[in-house]
C-alpha cells in the first residue's frame, strides 16, 4: 500500500510562503493524481489543489493565484507552494491518494500563519 510522507509546514508570518512537500512510496507515483487538503480547527477537511499525471492542475477558489502545486516524478513527491498566506491559510495540510478505489492520506503537516 501507498505511503504518503508530509513536510515542510511551520509558522508564518502573514503575507509570508511556505513550501510544503509530500513524498510518495509503495505505488506508481507517475500514474496517481495528487490531491492536497487542509483541516483548519472545528472545520471539515477541504479540498486545496489537484494535479493530474499529465500535470494539469486545479485548485480551491480560496487559494487561486497564491498556491501553486507541482509534482517531480523522479523523487515521487508533489509540493504546495504557498504564497501571501493569510491567517485563514491555518490549517493542517494533507496530501492525498486512491489506490484501488481507496483514499490514502498522509499524517498531515501543521501550518500557522501568525504575527
Amino acid at each position: 500500500q501507498a505511503q504518503l510522507v508530509e513536510s515542510g509546514g511551520g509558522l508564518v508570518q502573514p503575507g509570508g510562503s511556505l513550501r510544503l512537500s509530500c513524498t510518495v512510496s509503495g505505488t506508481d507515483f507517475a500514474a496517481r493524481r495528487m490531491d492536497w487538503y487542509r483541516q483548519a480547527p472545528g472545520k471539515a477537511r477541504a479540498f486545496v489543489a489537484r494535479i493530474t499525471t499529465s500535470g494539469s492542475t486545479g485548485y480551491a477558489d480560496s487559494v487561486q493565484g497564491r498556491f501553486i502545486i507541482s509534482r517531480d516524478n523522479a523523487k515521487n513527491t508533489v509540493y504546495l507552494q504557498m504564497n501571501n498566506l493569510n491567517s485563514e491559510d491555518t490549517a493542517v495540510y494533507y496530501c492525498r491518494l486512491i489506490q484501488n478505489g481507496v483514499e490514502i492520506w498522509g499524517q498531515g503537516t501543521q501550518v500557522t500563519v501568525s504575527s
